[in-house]
């Protein structure tokens, strides 16, 4: 009689398994039953739900993934085999119906990274199209016997009379004319430093001395020609003798040079829909083709373009013409500076595209040069700033030029190096 229970193996077949059968047949794979024995619930203890192991509920809680205790989400690696339910995704795994709440404030960080990344990549993008985009044909270390440096920075801005890549239909228009070259229309010096901008222009009509000067084609040295318009100088021999002259006259160094043609003035204030003014009074120029009525009133390119030209309705003639541009450049850049504009791609890079494809500037002038220039003509004549504009003080005439009042010149060219607040005055 054999006295082993079945399942489990004798002695004798223990030590023999693994090492042949004494019979004449193969010796087959045994299974091996496992026994577990649970505890008993103690004593008062509710019984346990069907398929509870009492291992499971006897593992004291453990820290979940977001650091607090319990949730039904850790595993003692024991499986029952018994599955609970599929969950809200009807699967067949084990699932409590815990969900984690959502992470808000990393969710808002990377958001903000996202959006700090991207207006970086825009920004360095844009920086380098515009660079790009910049004509710098205007090398200044040409110059000779330069004034010494001052504080704060001086930009030269010319507006020149360049009909460059325009049609015959568009100087039809912008009633241009045909003359071969180019001159110089409207020239203003803009200081920059710690007592705000000053905008000065300089009457094209100026009675200057043009000094000794390098060609700026062959670089050989060319004779003083005496006086002469200031317009005049342009038109000899370009940027760089007209900063020679504005310099030689002055004493002031001209840090930067700017300037832009009639096409590109145009399509400027065309791109940003136009340019609001109010003017005082009417007036009508068939120069320019200049016909405005007073009041407040929104200006196209073409419009523009015949307001910063006119001369001839004026009794003051180029006096008044350089204080309607000087207001007309100061609303432009006001307006293209506005957060409408800066915050408006649709606006802001048509603006840049019409102005950098036509603007002429030195070799060292660069977008950040550009930015600071233009938004310092905004705050020449913004309501409570401390920007002051100007003509160039003038004292009468000599041959049918204007003559500079060079006492006040003086003593306007010093406050300007030593970046110190403009008192001189030049009401004409």
């Amino acid at each position: 009689m054999n006295e082993w229970r079945d399942g489990l193996a004798r002695d004798d077949d223990r030590n023999r398994y693994g090492r042949g059968s004494g019979s004449a047949q193969p010796e087959g794979a045994r299974a091996m039953r496992q026994v577990r024995r649970e505890p008993a619930p103690a004593h008062g203890e509710p019984p346990l739900p069907p398929g509870m192991s009492p291992r499971r509920q006897a593992v004291p809680p453990q820290p979940g993934h977001d650091g607090g205790y319990g949730g039904g989400r850790y595993d003692d690696g024991y499986n029952t085999g018994q599955v609970y339910g599929g969950g809200r995704g009807g699967g067949g795994g084990y699932d409590d119906g815990y969900r984690p709440r959502p992470n808000w404030g990393r969710r808002i960080k990377a958001t903000v990274l996202t959006l700090v990344v991207v207006l970086l990549v825009a920004t360095v993008g844009t920086y380098f199209w515009a660079d790009s985009k910049m004509r710098k044909e205007v090398d200044l270390s040409k110059v000779i016997d330069r004034p010494e440096e001052g504080d704060g920075t001086n930009y030269l801005i010319v507006g020149s009379d360049s009909r460059e890549g325009m049609s015959a239909q568009q100087k039809k228009d912008l009633h241009t004319g045909s003359a071969e070259g180019k001159r110089t229309d409207s020239m203003m010096i803009l200081h920059t430093g710690s007592n705000g901008p000053t905008l000065i222009s300089l009457p094209r009509d100026s009675n200057v001395t043009i000094p000794q000067f390098r060609g700026s084609e062959s670089g050989k040295m060319q004779p003083a020609m005496g006086a002469n318009k200031l317009n005049a100088a342009y038109s000899i021999d370009g940027p760089q003798l007209l900063v020679r002259t504005v310099e030689y006259n002055t004493g002031l160094h001209i840090d930067h040079y700017a300037e832009i043609g009639f096409a590109g003035f145009a399509n400027i204030v065309d791109a940003i829909g136009g340019v609001d003014m109010k003017l005082d009074k009417g007036f009508k120029d068939k120069w320019s083709g200049a016909d405005f009525k007073a009041g407040e009133q929104t200006l196209n390119g073409q419009q523009a373009l015949a307001y910063v030209r006119t001369r001839h309705a004026f009794a003051g003639s180029d006096l008044d013409r350089t204080k309607n541009q000087q207001k007309f450049l100061s609303t432009l850049a006001h307006q293209v500076a506005s957060p409408g504009t800066l915050l408006n791609p649709f606006e802001l890079y048509p603006a840049m595209g019409a102005g950098l494809d036509t603007l002429i500037v030195d070799k060292d002038m660069g977008p950040y040069s550009l930015a600071k220039m233009f938004f310092a003509l905004k705050d020449v004549t913004s309501k409570g700033g401390d920007g002051k504009s100007m003509n160039m003080p003038v004292s009468g005439s000599v041959g049918g030029n204007l003559a500079w009042d060079m006492p006040k010149v003086k003593q306007l060219v010093n406050e300007l190096k030593n970046d110190d607040p403009v008192t001189v005055s030049a009401d004409q």
